[in-house]
């Protein structure tokens, strides 16, 4: 195998792919970054059997072949090159030389067969959206996911397709957070709980560019991402998602329309008397036209108030401020609007179509330490 390739465009494709490379694991051959040009086509695949990304390197190949490279050794090389143009040759028994300038270094390969390819995906059932929205409604739900291990359908989130309707939902069991958007057809009906650890790196991947498209592909057990010259393969999370729909509810005893980046300046503001790992509710007392919010700690004490467009009650109310803070940077309007029932009712940020709606689960500040 020998091919051309400038470093630049090999580097991105080497920092694509090394995303589904295991930071632990048993087999070496997963630790590896299998380079194949036998189509003719520079092509870089790395699989964690969980997760499989490919992507394409533009190059020139000059004889066709396979073999797999360790991928912390390859990724290191090739970073530390100079931005010239590298030549990659491997013989039969896959000793491999990567040169670039009067750089040259001669590292030891595996043979490609050992490595395990990405499942193949029946691309049947599959909706299309930009790679802006998409990338926005992965970052706009992702904090929600709960990092514990202990129920993995709240490591994923809910995609839901339903006519020409993409709902995105996420749960960590103190909050929800959901995106809604129209796509431009209608599809079928399908629902698949995808890996938080998935969309994490697909987000990281995407150009973001509003006229680039992504097309995803279900399956029962794979869901595939496909863009520009990427395909990223993952499993589903199986098993049947939370009810969304009976958590939410349209009754409310308080409204309130409030400035958003004033809230959000103002809660950041208060995490500055926080230390790390402490748990300290931010108050929150909502009267006719302000909120009065307040955080007591053991570095201090912060009050400040904000000017609100109130109906309903009078409410007194809790909120770990972290997850306040997660919803509102999740939200562009410049005005939010939340509703609240009481203080043990959790409250809904949403707007007036609900294409986004989080919810917050209140915290019991008279006993909190």
């Amino acid at each position: 195998m020998k091919f051309i390739c400038s470093k630049s465009e090999l580097l991105h494709a080497v920092n694509i792919v090394a995303k589904a490379v295991p930071s632990k694991t048993t087999m070496s051959i997963l630790e590896c970054i299998l380079i194949d040009t036998s189509t003719g086509t520079i092509k870089l695949t790395a699989n964690d059997m969980e997760l499989g990304i490919e992507t394409i390197a533009k190059g020139e190949v000059i004889e066709k072949g396979i073999v797999a490279l360790n991928a912390k050794i390859f990724s290191d090389i090739i970073r530390k090159l100079p931005d010239n143009n590298v030549t990659i040759e491997s013989d039969e028994n896959y000793a491999t030389v990567i040169t670039c300038e009067k750089a040259k270094f001669k590292i030891s390969g595996k043979p490609g067969d050992d490595f395990s390819s990405l499942p193949y995906i029946e691309k049947s059932l599959s909706i299309s959206l930009s790679q802006f929205t998409l990338k926005e409604i992965i970052l706009q739900t992702i904090f929600s996911i709960s990092d514990n291990d202990s129920n993995k359908l709240m490591t994923g989130e809910l995609f839901e397709v339903k006519e020409n309707t993409l709902r995105v939902a996420s749960l960590d069991g103190h909050r929800i957070s959901i995106r809604k958007v129209e796509l431009k057809e209608t599809y079928p009906e399908c629902k698949v709980i995808i890996p938080g650890k998935t969309l994490s790196e697909v987000s990281k991947i995407l150009s973001g560019g509003n006229e680039d498209q992504v097309k995803i592909f279900f399956t029962g057990n794979h869901v595939l991402f496909e863009f520009n010259e990427t395909k990223v393969v993952s499993r589903l999370i199986e098993g049947e998602y939370f009810k969304i729909d009976q958590m939410l509810s349209s009754d409310y005893e308080t409204k309130l329309v409030i400035h958003k980046k004033e809230l959000l300046s103002c809660i950041d503001r208060a995490l500055l008397l926080i230390k790390e790992g402490e748990k300290k509710p931010v108050i929150i007392t909502i009267t006719d036209g302000d909120m009065a919010l307040k955080i007591n700690s053991s570095l201090g004490t912060m009050n400040e108030n904000i000017d609100i467009i109130k109906e309903g009650k009078d409410l007194i109310i809790g909120f770990n401020p972290k997850f306040l803070i997660d919803a509102l940077r999740a939200i562009d309007n410049e005005e939010v609007t939340i509703f609240l029932m009481n203080p043990k009712a959790p409250c809904f940020i949403k707007d007036e179509n609900e294409s986004y709606i989080y919810l917050i689960l209140p915290v019991n500040f008279n006993t909190a330490p």
